[in-house]
């Protein structure tokens, strides 16, 4: 029997593909396809906003947005070994923005940074997390070179949510009904770690919501849940300048969107206000019923799955130059 010749891997250096951090790797980084790979590697849906942004005397090499979160995500590069210059830009950078998560890229992250990461993960609260990942670049004979990133050091999500109930409990600052939401999203986020899929786990919040990523900025997905009225619920939110135009457009394919979901959708139009909404509610689901959480898990799972793969690919072809306000005269 043949054995079948197979390629080798081969390790390529960093300056062979980036000569220079600013004038190469900065601009390969934050093109559309590579801030994805990126964001993937981390669990976050990076949309970039900026290049060489201003912080003091300073500029960041990346300032992003977590498109599920709407939250900012800043990220220094180095083709190098990291050095203490670029920590301390770090943490001049999350001093000058209001950055929640900072990624550090880097050819290789020194044994005193990567401590230096650990540390200051639990120590600055919920508001901030911070990313330590190595970039390498490979290839097999004369193919393209392909990167690969790999995390080093990051935020324990866990421990740091613990942490920040525990003293938020301590202090008084939670109430019962917020102490009941962190439990809540906890265990939902960790059933979405579990589960798999298109929707990527976030942070749990002592709040009635969740937010998810959809792939574009300003269009994603929300579940929440109400304590009072024994409902949970399911949403698509378009919260942009926008937001009409985007409803009218999905809106003329209601029917065919309605079906694809497999069941009627709720489709608010909100004149005057800046979110317009697509959801699906789920009544008599007692949130504070603790023995009757896999149940509402499952059902928020599989609706914002199913959100994602009905309405994902249509949002991406949503172009507010074919909206007509007219049309809105119209309907009024």
């Amino acid at each position: 029997m043949a054995v079948k010749q197979l390629g080798q891997l081969e390790r390529v250096d960093l300056r062979e593909a980036w000569a220079t951090e600013a004038g190469d790797f900065t601009p390969w980084l934050a093109a559309k396809e590579n801030i994805a790979l990126h964001g993937e590697t981390i669990g976050l849906d990076l949309e970039v906003e900026s290049q060489e942004q201003s912080v003091g005397k300073f500029r960041a090499d990346i300032l992003c947005k977590d498109t599920a979160s709407q939250t900012w995500v800043l990220i220094e590069n180095q083709v190098e070994r990291t050095d203490h210059a670029h920590l301390g830009l770090l943490i001049t950078y999350a001093s000058g923005l209001p950055a929640v998560t900072i990624v550090w890229i880097a050819k290789e992250i020194r044994d005193e940074h990567r401590a230096a990461i650990d540390w200051l993960n639990p120590i600055t609260g919920d508001e901030f997390s911070f990313f330590g990942l190595e970039v390498e670049l490979w290839r097999i004979g004369k193919s393209p070179m392909a990167p690969k990133f790999n995390i080093v050091c990051q935020p324990n999500d866990w421990s740091k949510t613990v942490v920040a109930a525990a003293k938020s409990a301590g202090d008084g600052s939670l109430s019962e009904n917020q102490q009941l939401q962190l439990e809540y999203w906890t265990a939902f986020r960790e059933h979405l770690l579990t589960a798999g899929g298109p929707v990527k786990a976030t942070k749990a919040h002592p709040q009635g919501f969740m937010d998810f990523s959809l792939g574009g900025s300003g269009i994603w997905l929300t579940a929440s849940i109400n304590v009072r009225d024994k409902r949970i619920t399911a949403l698509l939110v378009m919260g942009t300048d926008h937001s009409m135009a985007y409803f009218k457009l999905l809106q003329a394919n209601r029917a065919k969107l309605d079906k694809a979901f497999g069941e009627p959708l709720e489709w608010m139009k909100r004149p005057g206000k800046k979110q317009q909404l697509i959801r699906i509610r789920l009544d008599d689901a007692h949130p504070g019923n603790r023995n009757d959480w896999t149940r509402q898990h499952n059902w928020i799972y599989n609706k914002l799955r199913r959100f994602d793969e009905v309405f994902a690919a249509e949002i991406k072809l949503l172009d507010v130059g074919d909206y007509d306000p007219d049309d809105d005269e119209a309907d009024q």
